[in-house]
């Protein structure tokens, strides 16, 4: 019968010397198949693992825990913790820790993780100094602060004193392959021996149901204009049809809903052209439903600049705004017209090219009020630039392009971090200006079919209330019923100041700080970059004039609302 090296308790090694030399024995030997009778013999007793994660919409949660599956099945014994969870971790106990975090916004943090980030910078945070440890990090190379939240964290721990295990890895949306890449070779160095299965299983074999790679192909129900005409946007509602789903398809009030959308033919067509390749129909349809033909790739952009002497300088890392200026309005199709010199065939473009990733939309219904379906409300991205039209792949995919026997390929996107409180009789404040709105239809609708008797408050705002009153006659009609307690708008285009929903929050002060006084949660929806930060500072400001709070105070104030649960945000 074939053996395999083993280190006794008796050696001289700490255990988790011991556990990485056996580790690093068994993958020596892991040709030789031990019996299953005997392997419980030789498996080494298992040492705790941390894995962290940060996340705003359920990615990087879902990683940790295939992680964790990953390394039970090693030999270690893993302990998943949400980062706003990290005060519950005897980190004295902890000898390793692998951080996997998302970044959202302009380089922040995931909501779950400020707390986390915040306490890295005290002086408690020295107990980590000990660890070894490794940062997965989750980005989209859209944004320019690509993955800030993980280097952050990585540089942190290393300036604490702990040991980097491994190079952290920087992942893009299509995050699946470096992903795979990075746990096989931190648990190598980890010494973790193969799982008995061979290896980590695939996406595919892993999920069940409708997923991001497996998606639900349904059918465009409804489609209809909520802006009124003279309107300065287009903005959309979609009722997606479920039907044949089965039980596999759910999702709450809260959830977002992903939509894998298919280029513009049209579009896929000109690019073709342009680069000589319009006789290759694989590629065509390849180009149509795989590859992202807008928004061009890091790869494509250095690929260009080689023969590109406009855009060559733009790639160095201080000219990174005169980078986004250049780029604004611009799509693949413009750097390869810009730089004749490029002419890939169909293999080099598609390495050219990143995946084409789905789109998120908060969900606009509640299942408990339209059983089957599922509602989306989208603002409609149309411009010009550069002397084409240019139009937001999903959005103008949703409104031009589906129905008529184009499936919509969709998922769900749980939340875990935007619900509604379990008990009915709390109340809720709801900020979500413009399409931000979405949830909050949902929420009322859901707190309506449950006969929740909290109070419910809704700060809504646009344009121009004549055409941009999203939903007009559900909310006035909720407002009239008495279901919706209170309504405070801000039509900004109205009058000659500017208005927003933040100055009604200012107006409304004392009001609204005695509803968080009877233990109210505070939400937001809508654009990260501006608006959810111009909301966050005026719930402060409400803190500092309503409550009598220094500013320092008002601050530590809104923190625990978000770390008890109570200020929520869906931003983007």
């Amino acid at each position: 019968m074939p053996t395999v090296p083993f280190i006794p308790e008796n050696a001289p090694f700490r255990p988790d010397q011991r556990l990485w030399l056996n580790g690093y024995l068994a993958g020596l030997c892991a040709a030789v198949r031990v019996p299953s009778d005997v392997a419980p013999a030789l498996a080494a007793p298992a040492v705790p693992l941390a894995i962290l994660y940060g996340s705003q919409t359920g990615t990087a949660e879902g990683l940790a825990k295939k992680i964790a599956k990953e390394a039970k099945s090693r030999g270690w014994a893993p302990e998943v913790v949400a980062a706003d969870h990290f005060s519950k971790v005897d980190w004295k106990a902890q000898t390793r820790l692998l951080v996997v975090t998302s970044t959202y916004g302009d380089g922040e943090m995931p909501d779950n993780a400020r707390a986390f980030w915040a306490w890295l910078q005290k002086d408690e945070a020295a107990v980590l100094a000990h660890l070894e440890y490794a940062v997965l990090a989750l980005g989209d190379t859209n944004y320019p602060e690509f993955c800030a939240a993980g280097k952050k964290i990585d540089e942190r721990l290393a300036a604490l004193g702990a040991k980097r295990l491994h190079a952290r890895a920087e992942c893009d949306a299509d995050y699946e392959t470096r992903a795979k890449e990075w746990i096989g070779g931190t648990f190598a160095l980890l010494g973790s021996p193969a799982p008995a299965a061979g290896g980590m299983a695939s996406d595919e074999e892993e999920e069940k149901g409708w997923t991001k790679t497996r998606p639900f192909p349904a059918r465009l129900a409804a489609n209809r204009t909520l802006t009124g005409a003279g309107s300065a946007k287009e903005v959309r509602h979609f009722e997606i049809d479920l039907s044949g789903s089965g039980p596999d398809f759910k999702y709450e009030a809260g959830d977002a809903l992903g939509v894998m959308p298919a280029n513009d033919p049209a579009l896929v067509g000109d690019l073709l052209a342009l680069l000589g390749l319009d006789k290759d129909d694989a590629l065509r349809e390849a180009l149509r439903t795989t590859y992202d033909i807008t928004k061009p790739s890091p790869d494509l952009l250095k690929a260009a600049a080689e023969t590109n002497d406009e855009l060559r300088p733009l790639l160095a890392p201080e000219r990174k705004d005169d980078l986004l200026k250049w780029l604004w309005g611009r799509e693949a199709i413009d750097v390869f017209a810009a730089t004749p010199a490029l002419r890939p065939d169909a293999a080099r473009l598609r390495a050219l090219l990143k995946k084409l990733a789905p789109r998120l939309y908060s969900i606009s219904s509640s299942p408990k009020v339209h059983a089957g379906s599922v509602h989306l409300t989208v603002g409609i991205v149309r411009y010009q630039s550069h002397g084409r039209a240019r139009g937001g792949v999903c959005s103008t995919f949703l409104a031009d392009r589906a129905g008529e026997g184009i499936p919509v390929p969709v998922f769900v996107q749980t939340s875990h971090g935007f619900r509604l409180p379990d008990d009915g009789n709390v109340p809720i404040v709801m900020v979500g200006p413009g399409t931000g709105i979405a949830p909050f239809r949902a929420f009322l609708h859901e707190r309506q079919a449950t006969g929740a008797r909290g109070k419910n408050w809704l700060f809504f705002g646009d344009q121009r209330a004549a055409t941009d009153f999203h939903y007009r006659e559900e909310i006035e009609a909720m407002r009239a019923s008495g279901h919706l307690t209170r309504l405070s708008t801000a039509f900004s285009r109205d009058q000659q100041e500017k208005i927003y929903v933040q100055h009604r929050m200012a107006e409304e002060a004392a009001e609204l700080w005695a509803w968080l006084q009877e233990g109210a949660r505070f939400y937001v929806c809508g654009d990260a970059s501006r608006m959810a930060k111009d909301v966050d500072d005026a719930l402060r400001a409400v803190a500092e004039k309503a409550g009598g709070l220094s500013p320092e105070a008002a601050a530590a104030y809104v923190e625990d609302l978000r770390n008890a649960g109570r200020y929520q945000r869906d931003v983007y």
